[in-house]
């Protein structure tokens, strides 16, 4: 449409310079316009009459057009709430045998072609990370599938040196490793009577997301705490099996590099049993060391310790015998790969229930990067 107006615009300025040429002829001979001038003006003013009609008509046209495009953004906006819901009763009804949520694009349903929305994970992830903090502390790479991932990772720094005026100056180069992430193929089935299906009621997309978040939150958590468990730094030896001191967390937070201390995304990272026995702690004038959260610090951190956010991780190790029981690190230097959701449906395996279990999969990886400088380690006596 707009090419069009275009056109009619060019058309009509080429007309109006049609009757300015007549005018100007006339003038440079120091006369008036004579009867076959005047009937030419009045053919091409009839034309730039049409074209004026039909530039008003186009572009009458051009603004529905945008109107309508606007609106059925909105209407877009309602089917693909609606979407993923669709997606698992299409799925009950047998009419699709599977779906693939991705990260990165809207998919397309066969054969019903409706709009399957981004914020179903959205919604997923949101959830996964109420369970345990590490989806939101850690650098997250989302992809489209489980291949390999190698992130560069430095592993020494560039160092400045006096030079002479005139001498060559001593090379020093920063250099680079590499953390390989292996995506592993994880798993669950969520089981939903039929009833509630068939129930228009029912938000069977929130039951899902629900359920989902707590088992990917859980798994990536437990996946993630090994891997830094793996590789963190001696730091601290606590003196009891079962207690911890102030003195010993100062301690821990002292034991990485001075540098780590100023990255952001630096804190600690300990169990819910032991945020509860480091809460007890006071100093000499009967305060309590932890300070309440601010949410300005950290909206997923719970408290703070010397200035550091405090998180709580259920899958952290309580504090008892032999146990890792807290760590202090930059946790930005953890690294997960992980990738959409694909789910597929069964009808049969509980038929005799009258249920229909969804299926879902998708792969995670873990690492971390500098893991024994980065990240420093409590063990319990």
């Amino acid at each position: 449409m707009s090419e069009f107006i275009k056109t009619q615009e060019e058309a009509r300025a080429n007309l109006t310079m049609q009757i300015r040429e007549v005018i100007d002829g006339a003038e440079a001979d120091s006369r008036g316009l004579d009867s076959a001038e005047l009937q030419k003006i009045d053919r091409i003013e009839s034309d730039i009459r049409k074209a004026d009609e039909a530039l008003e008509v186009a572009r009458r046209s051009a603004d529905r057009l945008a109107q309508a495009s606007e609106a059925s953004r909105g209407l877009e906006v309602v089917e693909e709430a609606r979407g993923a819901a669709d997606v698992f009763r299409s799925m009950a009804r047998g009419e699709i045998r599977g779906h693939d949520f991705t990260m990165e694009k809207r998919a397309t349903l066969v054969p019903s072609a409706n709009t399957v929305p981004v914020d179903f994970l959205d919604r997923v992830y949101a959830l996964a990370k109420l369970v345990g903090p590490y989806l939101e502390t850690s650098e997250v790479f989302n992809r489209d599938s489980g291949s390999d991932l190698r992130v560069p990772v430095m592993t020494a720094y560039s160092t400045a040196t006096e030079t002479a005026a005139g001498a060559a100056m001593d090379e020093s180069e920063n250099t680079y490793g590499s953390l390989l992430l292996q995506p592993a193929k994880q798993g669950f089935i969520v089981k939903l009577a039929n009833e509630l299906i068939s129930d228009a009621g029912f938000d069977i997309e929130s039951s899902i997301a629900e359920n989902a978040g707590v088992a990917i939150g859980t798994r990536v958590n437990t996946i993630v705490n090994a891997a830094v468990e793996a590789v963190a730094g001696a730091g601290v030896t606590a003196a009891s099996a079962t207690a911890i001191t102030a003195d010993e967390l100062i301690e821990l937070a002292f034991s990485p590099d001075g540098m780590v201390r100023l990255l952001p995304g630096t804190g600690f990272m300990v169990a819910p049993s032991t945020m509860a026995l480091i809460r007890k702690l006071k100093d000499s004038d009967g305060r309590y060391i932890l300070d309440p959260i601010v949410s300005s610090v950290d909206g997923n951190a719970s408290a703070t310790l010397l200035g550091f956010p405090v998180y709580e991780n259920p899958s952290v190790d309580a504090a008892t015998t032999g146990n890792q029981a807290a760590f202090f690190g930059h946790w930005p230097s953890v690294k997960i790969a992980t990738t959409g959701l694909a789910t597929s449906v069964s009808t049969d395996a509980y038929f005799a229930n009258d249920i229909t279990g969804y299926r879902f999969t998708y792969r995670v990886a873990a690492g971390v990067a500098n893991g024994a400088n980065h990240i420093k380690k409590l063990t319990m006596a």
